[in-house]
């Protein structure tokens, strides 16, 4: 890895750690594969989405996006996903495969991300899913 990779990688773990700075996951740690899929949402997708279950708050109201950068990915307390929209999104690089970067997580990492994304996205505060299947909503990833 380059020195200018590294240092960027860097500087998004910094800004990643402020910006959970006072707010914890809130998935029990008694389920795992969600607790875990909430950890990774918030390692590898804080910068760009918001969802209190995983104490990211990436998302920018558009008065904040004039003039800034174009990072502004969907806030998930407000739109709910299905688990296969949100496995395409990750491969794919979101729908208009712009800004979100393919493959962010992958594996069972990326299923643990969209098991945790079905269940918590769009409760308005990341309350759970009352569904079964936990896979509700509309299409993951285009802002």
């Amino acid at each position: 890895m380059t020195r200018r990779k590294r240092t960027i990688a860097l500087c998004l773990v910094a800004v990643t750690a402020l910006a959970a700075c006072g707010k914890s996951i809130k998935v029990p740690e008694s389920q795992p594969r969600l607790h875990q899929g909430a950890v990774l949402f918030n390692l590898r997708c804080s910068g760009c989405h918001t969802l209190d279950a995983a104490a990211t708050s990436g998302s920018k109201s558009k008065r904040e996006i004039k003039g800034g950068e174009r990072t502004n990915g969907p806030n998930f307390n407000v739109k709910a996903e299905k688990k296969q929209d949100v496995l395409f999104a990750i491969r794919n690089g979101g729908f208009s495969g712009a800004i979100m970067p393919a493959n962010v997580v992958v594996g069972d990492d990326a299923q643990k991300v969209a098991e945790f994304l079905a269940k918590y996205a769009g409760k308005s505060g990341g309350e759970a899913s009352s569904s079964a299947n936990g896979q509700s909503g509309s299409s993951a990833g285009s802002p």
